[in-house]
């Protein structure tokens, strides 16, 4: 054998024994630890009825919150391996209300130290007051109500779904700048439905639009109050823009097309605020909703994205800081410096009077994005989202 082929024999020989080894002895796995996210949900939760969701409108729930937080982990799955992190849901749903202590006793005694909370405000009061012992923190993903922004805030919630205010503040800067003032009000019978119309009206207040009268509308057919149920005599007289409190909306989806004058609907039906839409074309959007109906098989909403957000919030803390110390995520969640993407355009952080994330808001019929909030041409003095909800002049949060 020449020196030449004796020394390729060697190469050769070198690069089998070398497989063989990677073969016999692989690579050591780099152990990772698990990191669990709560979510909480309720399974009597009435938003969530079928029948509800087979009549479900604009800027409402399409399904259960969860699977937008799925969606957030399966993103997370490279992204963890990197940190030796991998990310759980460790969801938990209850039948009973007596049953929420156990609940969340059990995310104290399992060590998680955040809680997606898809419920409904007087249960997330009574959940946070039970986790403020524990040290956990809760992400509000489905509630609007204001109360939970003023008097009855919990420094343990974080608001990720926008307020009804901001909603409703959003709604009136379009009107406004389309000069859409003079509005006609219906409202129906339901505690939830005043509570809308009173927003609305402030927010109609705010930005100069002016609520010239307002009906009430009742559901059905029934000839004694065809006043409050026949869509002409309601309707009738001349305004701008019809704005239909309606939380059910039931009611509000028949109203379109059917009013005396043509008249464009808004609130309830037509033109709705919400904090996202499944025509969303910009920032990665089209990408999200993708991913979110491969997982789910329906478009996301409003609720979805708010529970896909969260993850992601936890997610970055823990990235940026290269630490899961729950304090330390507490911190970097409320510095005014931190920023987060939501796909929706603008920066995201959190307000630190109420704990509610700004955010941009989607205006839209019920198949396309007409306008983004804040419309262009309304300013504050310090960011130009807080235009949009409770601002801290007017916050009556006491933490």
């Amino acid at each position: 054998m020449t020196n030449v082929g004796f020394a390729c024999y060697r190469i050769a020989l070198a690069l089998i024994l070398g497989l063989a080894l990677i073969v016999v002895f692989p690579k050591q796995a780099v152990a990772e630890s698990v990191y669990q996210i709560g979510y909480l949900d309720y399974k009597k939760d009435d938003r969530y009825k079928k029948k509800v969701l087979y009549a479900r409108y604009l800027g409402k729930p399409l399904g259960r919150s969860v699977d937008g937080a799925k969606t957030a982990l399966k993103e997370l799955r490279f992204h963890g391996k990197e940190l030796g992190i991998t990310f759980e849901l460790n969801a938990k749903r209850f039948s009973k209300t007596e049953d929420l202590r156990k609940l969340v006793n059990e995310f104290g005694e399992e060590g998680v130290n955040f809680v997606i909370a898809d419920l409904k405000p007087d249960l997330l009061l009574e959940a946070a007051a039970l986790a403020e012992s524990k040290g956990i923190t809760l992400f509000n993903v489905s509630s609007g109500e204001s109360r939970l922004r003023q008097e009855q805030c919990k420094k343990n919630i974080y608001h990720v779904i926008p307020s009804d205010n901001m909603l409703s503040d959003a709604l009136s800067q379009h009107l406004a700048s389309l000069k859409w003032r003079s509005i006609l009000a219906l409202v129906g019978p339901n505690p939830e439905d005043k509570v809308l119309l009173e927003t609305f009206k402030a927010s109609a207040k705010r930005y100069g639009l002016k609520v010239d009268d307002e009906r009430e509308f009742v559901l059905g057919s029934d000839p004694r109050v065809r006043e409050k149920n026949n869509t002409k005599l309601l309707t009738k007289g001349k305004h701008d823009v019809i704005f239909v409190a309606d939380a059910d909306g039931e009611f509000a989806r028949q109203l379109p097309y059917k009013t005396v004058k043509p008249t464009p609907i808004v609130g309830g039906e037509g033109l709705a605020a919400m904090a996202w839409h499944w025509s969303w074309d910009r920032f990665g959007a089209p990408q999200l909703g993708k991913r979110f109906e491969k997982l789910s098989d329906r478009p996301m909403a409003n609720n979805d994205w708010a529970a896909w957000m969260a993850v992601k919030m936890i997610a970055k803390g823990i990235q940026t800081l290269k630490s899961t110390e729950k304090n330390s995520l507490v911190e970097f969640l409320t510095d005014s410096e931190t920023i987060f993407d939501g796909f929706k355009g603008n920066r995201l952080n959190f307000r630190s009077w109420n704990n509610q994330l700004r955010q941009p808001i989607l205006i839209a019929t019920h198949n396309w994005v007409i306008q983004r909030a804040p419309v262009e041409g309304f300013l504050h003095q310090k960011e130009n989202m807080d235009t949009l909800g409770i601002d801290e002049p007017e916050s009556k949060c006491q933490f």
